[in-house]
């Protein structure tokens, strides 16, 4: 079986793939001080809890916190015996090469999103992430990537409020009532809600018309489907996009080694 491992900057997942579906999700903080052993003695608990039969053989590996990626190779080593694949790095090989500016380091998130959404969406797509950076991903006819926008993340920006002015609480993201706030809650909610709205679908059309032709745009990160409810964002929304493009990148390099 695979372990696919999405590592960002605020949490980090863990998904099993017996190839053809996951069979089990688990989802910690991401923590840099964590070691091997933590990271296994944590993952066999909750497979065994949820009594599921992971015989992992083999491991990839996307992480957008580089200081990590060392302890869980070193988990895979000693505890499934291989070497995992990690996005990025030089023997992991894309399905298509991105296409920016010579000596761009890409983020890994973001060439396993375009990897995800390409497979099962085709080319000349806007791949919208919602996650501790919002993200905006350019996805060509050919599935390359292109380029795109990161905006500062949803909850990123509410913690910037509330730490830089001492009035405003923290509040948590919902679709408010009314656009219209009458206390300082519902002021911020609306602020937050409505402004991402408008800051994806306008990022958004700016991408459409620079790129000069239709394209379809798709939702994923776990804000996605809140921020559907306000406006039609959204042609799709991937819950599990990120892990499905790790299974695409390995299945990938499989056939490169053969």
């Amino acid at each position: 079986m695979l372990l696919c491992i999405d590592c960002g900057n605020t949490n980090t997942v863990f998904s099993v793939w017996d190839g053809r579906q996951f069979l089990a999700t688990f989802r910690t903080s991401t923590e840099w001080q964590r070691t091997a052993d933590q990271y296994f003695v944590w993952f066999s608990t909750l497979v065994k809890h949820h009594g599921i039969e992971a015989d992992i053989t083999e491991v990839i590996i996307s992480s957008t916190v580089p200081r990590v990626v060392f302890n869980l190779r070193v988990m895979s080593d000693r505890y499934f015996g291989c070497r995992p694949l990690v996005v990025g790095k030089p023997d992991c090989v894309l399905p298509v090469d991105p296409r920016v500016d010579p000596g761009t380091q890409v983020g890994p998130d973001r060439l396993v999103n375009t990897a995800g959404a390409f497979d099962r969406h085709g080319g000349d797509l806007i791949v919208v992430d919602f996650g501790t950076a919002t993200t905006f991903d350019v996805v060509a006819t050919d599935g390359a990537y292109v380029g795109g926008v990161i905006a500062p993340g949803v909850n990123l920006s509410l913690e910037a409020l509330h730490n830089a002015a001492a009035a405003l609480p923290h509040v948590d993201v919902t679709k408010p009532q009314a656009v219209i706030g009458t206390n300082t809650v519902a002021c911020m909610q609306s602020g937050v809600f409505w402004g991402y709205i408008g800051l994806v679908r306008g990022i958004c059309e700016r991408i459409k018309g620079e790129y000069g032709q239709p394209m379809r745009i798709i939702g994923t990160g776990g804000l996605a489907p809140l921020f559907s409810q306000g406006d039609v964002l959204f042609d799709t929304i991937e819950d599990d996009l990120t892990m499905h493009g790790l299974t695409v990148i390995h299945a990938h390099n499989a056939r490169v080694e053969q």
